[in-house]
């Protein structure tokens, strides 16, 4: 009889055991315990934390016990940890690109295991190709920088499925004269096109036209008002008067092939950077962008899955070259220069201002998040649900050291493309739209 009863306690005793030494475990993993939601504590699974969709589907009121208000704030600020994670990888992805190309053009060889290292790679090569200019060479760098902008019907979807209190048809307001779209009016600031269009204001790009201004090619007609070489041409490094073969900033009386800053109201049968005087056609924003009142969480959260899909008009460089001592590889460099520079300046011009505040907003959502998640209240429950949020909250960290990173670097690369060599002067202009 003794022996059924020790068999029995065994069979009945030993599931219940085994289930309390690999509770922690499980549920650091995610997994939940068959029958767990009766466990003291609650369910406390986690859903797929690399996934956006499976956590904004999952109720964290309902597995953790938690408060609604808890529940929402935990639920926008692991969303809002993914998307910055999804935003600096598209960054160092873009970034590594565009710089290894630059670097190889001008004659680095081998791979780069990230952006970091490939944009300094393409600082030194562009450093060396300088170099080989001669001592009394001038560069300057002029630029048109990209106007990136951030579609508002979007952001406002974003804002009312994150954000419970937003009332329907709440659209985020966008900074003054900074949206961007198609307008059937008359447009105020800039138009972009890349098959030209007239202008009747400054061309930053590609002009069919003779110009007076700064050009990046070779100018044909007179450079600093003395005369080029009939039919050939020359290098100019100041203001070419004539038709140049590359990017020029000047007036155009002719069609602009890039941005053309309109002096007055005028139409634009391109993209309008500015102001419309009627509605604009899918509008974006390329200023900031002001949305209703919402979490700090869900406006992080949409702040950086937007940014993500920023749509930008190109920059266009007009790099001016002069006194170099070998005019072969003063023109390979500009040519280098023009083609690939542009695709760095999106990062350096184009997000540099607002991913730097939502990395600095991040940082501040996610602390906040934590000290919410450390308060929880059972210790049991702020345990699991630190378990489930530690790797995308670390994610989001590492993810805003990379961005701030990859923004340096890349203002590097330009600043590195701007200077002359020794003695040399220089100058860059440009700013973020």
């Amino acid at each position: 009889m003794a022996q059924m009863i020790r068999s029995v306690f065994q069979r009945v005793s030993f599931p219940i055991v085994v289930a309390g030494l690999m509770g922690p475990f499980i549920a650091n993993c995610g997994a939940k315990l068959p029958g767990a939601a009766g466990l003291p504590g609650g369910g406390g699974a986690c859903p797929d934390m690399a996934d956006i969709a499976a956590v904004d589907s999952f109720d964290f009121a309902a597995n953790f016990s938690l408060k609604s208000d808890v529940a929402t704030k935990v639920k926008a600020g692991v969303g809002a940890a993914l998307e910055m994670k999804q935003l600096a990888d598209k960054i160092e992805g873009d970034l590594k690109t565009a710089c290894g190309t630059l670097a190889h053009d001008l004659g680095a060889t081998g791979d780069f295991k990230d952006a970091q290292e490939a944009c300094n790679a393409a600082s030194k090569v562009i450093g060396d190709a300088k170099g080989k200019l001669g001592a009394k060479v001038k560069i300057s760098l002029d630029v048109a920088p990209p106007h990136c902008g951030v579609t508002v019907d979007a952001y406002a979807d974003c804002a009312g499925k994150c954000d419970a209190t937003i009332k329907p048809g709440e659209v985020p307001k966008c900074e003054p004269g900074k949206l961007q779209g198609s307008c059937t009016g008359d447009c105020s600031g800039s138009c972009e096109a890349d098959t030209g269009v007239a202008c009747s204001g400054e061309c930053s790009g590609s002009c069919d036209a003779q110009i007076k201004g700064e050009c990046s090619g070779t100018c044909q007609g007179k450079c600093d008002g003395k005369a080029t070489p009939a039919g050939a041409g020359a290098s100019c490094g100041g203001t070419c008067d004539g038709k140049c073969s590359g990017n020029v900033k000047a007036s155009c009386s002719g069609k602009c092939g890039g941005s053309c800053e309109i002096k007055a109201k005028a139409s634009c049968s391109g993209t309008c950077n500015g102001s419309c005087s009627v509605d604009m056609q899918g509008p974006k924003c390329t200023g900031k962008l002001e949305p209703p009142q919402m979490s700090a969480e869900c406006k992080a959260k949409c702040d950086a899955k937007l940014q993500a899909k920023a749509e930008c008009t190109p920059p266009h460089v007009a790099l001016r070259i002069s006194g170099a001592s070998d005019a072969k590889a003063a023109a390979a460099f500009l040519a280098t220069i023009d083609k690939d520079l542009p695709a760095v300046l999106m990062v350096a011009l184009g997000m540099a201002d607002r991913v730097g505040e939502l990395a600095s907003s991040m940082e501040t959502v996610i602390n906040g998040v934590q000290a919410t998640v450390q308060g929880a209240g059972d210790p049991m429950i702020v345990g699991k649900l630190t378990a489930c949020v530690g790797a995308p909250f670390k994610g989001a960290l590492d993810a805003v050291g990379s961005v701030k990173a990859n923004v340096n670097v890349s203002v590097s690369v330009q600043a590195s493309a701007s200077g002359g060599s020794a003695g040399a002067s220089a100058s860059a202009s440009g700013k973020a739209g």
